[in-house]
């Protein structure tokens, strides 16, 4: 409909003042993992080190884990509730601690993600070296690494097959016959090494853990394809006299699904070996960039770029604060997507805490799900970013988790539904862990399931919505048997629980009863299993229970300092900077918070994040990023990003560097390295430039100024809208909106628009996939003169859209 306009926008978009390279560049070889670069393909995740006269490849198995089978239900748990709750709403905090620890823990608190070996390539060198480059590539997914010795040039080309599911290692020299290294392996387990058929293989075993024996075993494959020669000896595999070399790496486990481990590793190993052997080298490269481009190419993101931008890496992030490297940002954002498809691809296990990159024997909170926040984080830029497929993995351990946190809820509560707590693993226990200070949370299993219902939202799809709803309605069924009146306030809350990791001033526990993140959770189990309901058709009378239970449960409430309460009691501390802000999930990533609807309740939440501070953990960072962006205050996150880049070296620097929160590689840091930031930052930027969930499609809702103009290119909103725009002077010029499924778009702008068929907007939203949250009117604190915001104007405008037509609409004069 309007291929002109999409002409001239993709030449916008190409414009020469923005940086063209998506590429991480050092001049000299890592010196450490925090150097290295990543590579993956879901099922393997490696690190890239470059090296000269050794190159080192730490790679992991994404199901390699200590321990094997088990649960971790106590059924003491569900004896001991009732007195539990009792010295809970006596205001026994601490007592009722101890009795859950007593009764609901036990000894295992999850198993670990194991890393599984190194392969080292050993080159001899004899002379100087110069022209030392090394890179990653986001437009390919390829790392190259090159120098000289002697006038002769060796390249290195490593990537992560995402078509044929192995490493693969291409080596060159630019002379006849001058490519000669060794391969070996290094592996922190107990293992063993042998070379048979042709190839160097490694076996080894998984760990035991908390009781639990090692039920997991390991094997990596290696061989060669060269014109050079080929030796091996019983631990090493030579390459001699050769000019070109191409190295294969497979791995497997025994692993089949959480309660299954009877596969054959070896064979496993074998056959993808096998298959990737007989495709020739150019081609499986062409299949691997043409997989992943499909992928990463829907969005591009331009900001005005400078001489900054050619500096390598690291100085980049050195200097970012001087102002002068926009383009940096944007890198940091396809980072994030570039890593999301390397570690969670459909078929694979979602990425945990870590993603899919782990050298530790002991990895740091173990590299588990931690699911009061971290999981949750690391998928908050799929739909959004026009990577959907890559939540599949997270939608089928949800699935599983719905069996095992079945049991988990019966035994525990003697509830219906599905239950987990804050931590899962490869092998889905869902109790609680870590001690009832951190662990004693219900909640898990409500907040990972609203991810199935905002792809329904981003997606349309009711074959879906379908086929996940008994997933939904679990969580809505647990909440409905476990929520219990409170006995002072007479609302229906969830006992025993906690604001994660966090407790009121004075109460000596983080054991409470109803805090306001759980409400704002709940909230959202029940309001959309219950909206879910009626497209799906369920009886009324189980909608009527759902309403029911909505209805007596506790409003959000603003307190004395003008803050939203974190708990029932207004009792925060103004001057706290706890690194959760957990009574902000209704601001995001829930949508309970609006400036329209509930001005001072927005107010609040701002207050709220005023008075916590800044400066936070990474991942911490990255929440703040995304809170402040659903505040309208593109400025604000323009500091937060800041922040977050600052140079971390290495963790052993954390002394020297207190405020590094990135390291060299672009790895985020909490520290120690935890990749939720980055996916958390790259879902801020997304929220900076198009929002969906508050009544309409808001077209650069936070921009800040010091992106005084730039372009992005498909963005998905809610609705099943795909958005292009462009901007100058920090205001919107230009925007082409694809949709998907059709269906009314109402758009948001600070500017006034016009287009062909766009109608001023009036009355409430005419589209429920972003419509609005219904709450409770907030309470506020007795004699609180609340605060209201400073909004800007907006203009709202409808457009009736079909499936597969493009929309634009530009920039005009005030009517």
């Amino acid at each position: 409909m309007y291929k002109k306009s999409l002409i001239i926008l993709s030449f916008l978009l190409c414009s020469s003042v923005y940086a063209k390279d998506l590429k991480l560049w050092y001049s000299k070889p890592a010196a450490n993992w925090w150097e290295a670069l990543p590579i993956g393909n879901s099922h393997l995740g490696a690190m890239v080190f470059g090296g000269i006269s050794c190159e080192e490849i730490q790679f992991n198995e994404e199901t390699f884990w200590a321990g094997g089978p088990y649960t971790n239900n106590n059924p003491k748990g569900r004896v001991a509730l009732p007195k539990i709750r009792s010295l809970i709403f006596q205001g026994k905090a601490s007592e009722a601690e101890k009795l859950i620890n007593e009764t609901y823990l036990t000894k295992q608190n999850g198993m670990r993600y194991l890393p599984l070996a190194n392969l080292y390539l050993d080159f001899p060198v004899h002379g100087q070296v110069s022209d030392y480059y090394r890179d990653l590539n986001l437009e390919n997914a390829t790392t190259t690494t090159k120098y000289v010795v002697d006038g002769v040039t060796f390249t290195r080309t490593v990537f992560a097959s995402m078509t044929d599911g192995v490493i693969i290692m291409h080596m060159q020299a630019s002379k006849p016959k001058a490519l000669n290294f060794s391969i070996r392996y290094g592996c922190l387990l107990k293992s063993k090494v042998y070379a048979k058929s042709n190839k160097l293989i490694l076996d080894c075993n998984g760990e035991p853990q908390d009781g639990i024996q090692a039920a997991l075993r390991a094997e990596c494959q290696t061989e060669a394809k060269t014109d050079g020669k080929v030796h091996f000896t019983e631990t090493e595999m030579t390459i001699s006299n050769a000019t070109d070399a191409v190295i294969y790496l497979s791995a497997a486990t025994n692993f089949v699904n959480y309660h299954n481990v009877t596969a054959n590793e070896s064979k496993r190993a074998a056959s993808i070996l096998s298959k990737a052997l007989r495709i020739p080298y150019a081609t499986a490269l062409k299949n691997h960039i043409s997989y992943y481009k499909r992928q990463f190419d829907r969005v591009v993101l331009n900001l005005e770029s400078s001489d900054a931008s050619k500096m390598e890496t690291p100085t980049r992030v050195e200097h970012f604060g001087e102002g002068k490297d926009m383009s940096l940002a944007a890198l940091l954002f396809q980072y994030g997507r570039y890593l999301l498809i390397s570690s969670s691809q459909p078929g694979s296990q979602p990425a945990n805490l870590q993603g899919k990159w782990n050298k530790e024997l002991y990895a740091p909170w173990d590299s588990k799900y931690t699911l009061n926040i971290n999981a949750e984080m690391n998928y908050w830029p799929a739909e959004v970013t026009n990577l959907s497929e890559a939540s599949d993995p997270l939608f089928d351990m949800i699935k599983d988790l719905s069996v095992t946190g079945s049991e988990t809820a019966k035994v525990l509560y003697g509830a219906r539904g599905w239950v987990a707590h804050h931590n899962t693993d490869i092998w889905r226990a869902c109790g609680p862990v870590d001690a009832a200070y951190f662990g004693m949370w219900p909640n898990g299993a409500a907040w990972l399931s609203q991810h199935l219902w905002q792809h329904y939202l981003f997606t349309g799809d009711n074959n879906f919505l379908s086929k996940y709803y008994p997933i939904l309605k679990g969580t809505a069924d647990f909440y409905l048997d476990y929520m219990v009146e409170h006995p002072k306030y007479k609302w229906m809350v969830t006992v025993p629980s906690m604001s994660p990791e966090h407790g009121p001033k004075g109460n000596g526990s983080t054991i409470t009863a109803g805090c306001t993140m759980d409400n704002q959770i709940a909230f959202d189990a029940l309001k959309n299993t219950l909206l879910a309901s009626r497209i799906i058709g369920e009886r009324k009378t189980y909608q009527d229970s759902l309403i029911d239970l909505l209805n007596k449960m506790a409003p959000m409430q603003i307190g004395q300092y003008n803050q939203l309460q974190e708990w029932l009691t207004d009792s925060d501390d103004p001057h706290d900077n706890h690194r959760h802000v957990s009574q902000l999930y209704g601001l995001y990533p829930s949508n309970q918070i609006s400036p329209e609807l509930n001005p001072e309740l927005f107010q609040a939440a701002k207050t709220t994040l005023i008075q916590r501070g800044d400066m936070a953990t990474g991942w911490s960072l990255s929440w703040k990023l995304n809170l402040w962006a659903r505040l309208l205050d593109g400025n604000h996150v323009f500091k937060i990003i800041q922040d977050l880049l600052h140079i971390l070296p290495n963790d052993g620097e954390q002394k020297n560097y207190p405020e590094g929160r990135t390291y060299p590689n672009l790895f985020t840091a909490h520290p120690p390295f935890q990749i939720d930031c980055n996916f958390g930052y790259t879902a801020g930027v997304a929220e900076m430039l198009l929002q969906s969930h508050d009544g309409a499609v808001q077209l650069l809702p936070a921009l800040p100024d010091a992106w005084r103009s730039g372009s992005v290119k498909g963005l998905v909103a809610r609705g099943g809208f795909v958005v292009d725009m462009e901007w100058d002077g920090a205001q919107l010029t230009k925007a082409v909106i694809h949709s998907r499924i059709g269906g009314v778009l109402r758009i948001r702008s600070y500017v006034p628009l016009q287009g062909k068929g766009l109608k001023k907007a009036s009355g409430s939203c005419p589209n429920l996939f972003y419509a609005s949250a219904e709450i409770k009117t907030p309470l506020k604190a007795i004699g609180l003169n609340p605060q209201s915001p400073i909004l800007y104007h907006t203009y709202e405008y409808d457009v009736e859209t079909q499936s597969g037509e493009d929309y634009m609409v530009e920039r005009c004069a005030i009517n």
